[in-house]
């Protein structure tokens, strides 16, 4: 059977999903090995039993700047405007997310709000946003009381909590995601495109594997299938060499056995509510730094909204230490020096094997939204 695909993905997630079409419409024969029981990867949705669409594996709302991205998400599936709104609860009190001028109005009093505000415009004429980090080394006094504040009630617990390290060990690059606004505009991303799916993430994925030249293999663990001849070079598909591509979106460290040792992502554990009322929380997405344990509560009644039912269902996140081999899944890379250095170890391994092409989050050891695998996803397949 193999001997009639030209090309074999491991992972039926964006990134391998979308190197699969673009393949297939060149006239590629493709398989893909997917060792959970359904497509989509994290981005798998799905009715619950009290009719309420819901992510399993934590929310997502597509968002691009870019317009050949938008139109290739739009190709596979109708999609309907949402602008995704994010919220913290801090001191007991609701805030908008990213922090904003309101932020400011809820946390200090009238006079010290007002005095932040002007500082901030003052000091930042004409600019929106800037990072936690920058406003906490900030000359002005205010400016980097306002930071302190943030960084003590926000950044740093719930960063302790989602990597499990202290926010003087994680990569700055982590707390530059989410900036502080410096107006009153709310909204999670500034971004031009900002969607949903009409039907579900799934439903996209289903058109988007659907064309005869690619074949889907659920329940499939491709370490089974999978061997690397680490003297020949070659890729041994059930014990033959493979000539063809194979492209691998799972963790790079397991491919390779752990043979620099064990890459640190982060996982979670989500505990799932229904409640009989229409709204729980403010907004679809809202941390809670503060809180022991959990980060932060997801409301799927809101993501996207969904008026026709009359309960609401929502997912308290736990995050935990990836652990290979349970049945925890490997959400988040964790960036450190250290973890880079053994990444490059095993991205130099990879390398040697002329028809392996590692990629995706997991295979690049990298955060992606979805825009980013998109990208990388469509690079890749035009580079080769």
């Amino acid at each position: 059977m193999l001997k009639d695909f030209d090309i074999i993905i491991v992972g039926c997630g964006i990134t391998g999903s979308v190197i699969a079409r673009e393949y297939a419409e060149k006239g590629k024969k493709i398989l893909i090995l997917e060792r959970r029981n359904h497509i989509g990867g994290n981005m798998y949705d799905y009715v619950d039993k009290s009719g309420v669409l819901v992510q399993q594996y934590g929310p997502h709302a597509f968002h691009t700047k870019k317009l050949e991205l938008y139109e290739y998400m739009t190709r596979y599936a109708e999609w309907q405007d949402y602008k995704l709104t994010c919220g913290a609860v801090i001191n007991g009190k609701y805030t908008p997310t990213p922090f904003n001028f309101q932020t400011i109005d809820v946390f200090f009093s009238a006079d010290k709000a007002k005095s932040i505000k002007e500082a901030i415009v003052a000091e930042y004429p004409n600019q929106e946003f800037a990072p936690v980090l920058e406003l906490l080394n900030h000359k002005n006094h205010l400016i980097h009381e306002y930071a302190d504040f943030l960084f003590k009630n926000d950044y740093a617990p719930y960063t302790a909590k989602q990597w499990g390290i202290s926010p003087n060990e994680i990569d700055p690059i982590v707390l530059r995601r989410v900036p502080v606004r410096f107006n009153y505009n709310t909204g999670y991303f500034d971004d031009e495109f900002q969607i949903m799916p009409k039907k579900s993430f799934t439903d996209f994925f289903r058109n988007l594997l659907n064309h005869k030249n690619i074949k889907v293999c659920l329940g499939e663990n491709s370490k089974d299938w999978l061997k690397l001849n680490s003297e020949s070079k070659e890729i041994l598909i059930n014990g033959k060499p493979f000539l063809g591509k194979v492209f691998y979106t799972g963790a790079i460290d397991e491919l390779f056995d752990f043979k620099y040792g064990v890459l640190p992502y982060r996982s979670l554990r989500f505990e799932w509510k229904i409640a009989n009322e229409k709204s729980f929380q403010n907004a679809p997405v809202v941390a809670y730094p503060q809180e022991n344990g959990f980060t932060r509560i997801t409301e799927y009644t809101k993501l996207p909204l969904q008026d026709d039912s009359d309960k609401t269902v929502y997912a308290v996140e736990y995050p935990l230490p990836y652990k290979a081999g349970t049945k925890n899944e490997p959400y988040y890379p964790v960036p450190t020096e250290e973890s880079q250095t053994m990444y490059q170890k095993y991205k130099s391994e990879s390398e040697k094997y002329q028809n392996l092409y590692v990629c995706g989050r997991l295979g690049d050891f990298k955060y992606y939204n979805m825009d980013n695998a998109l990208e990388r996803a469509l690079e890749i397949t035009k580079e080769l």
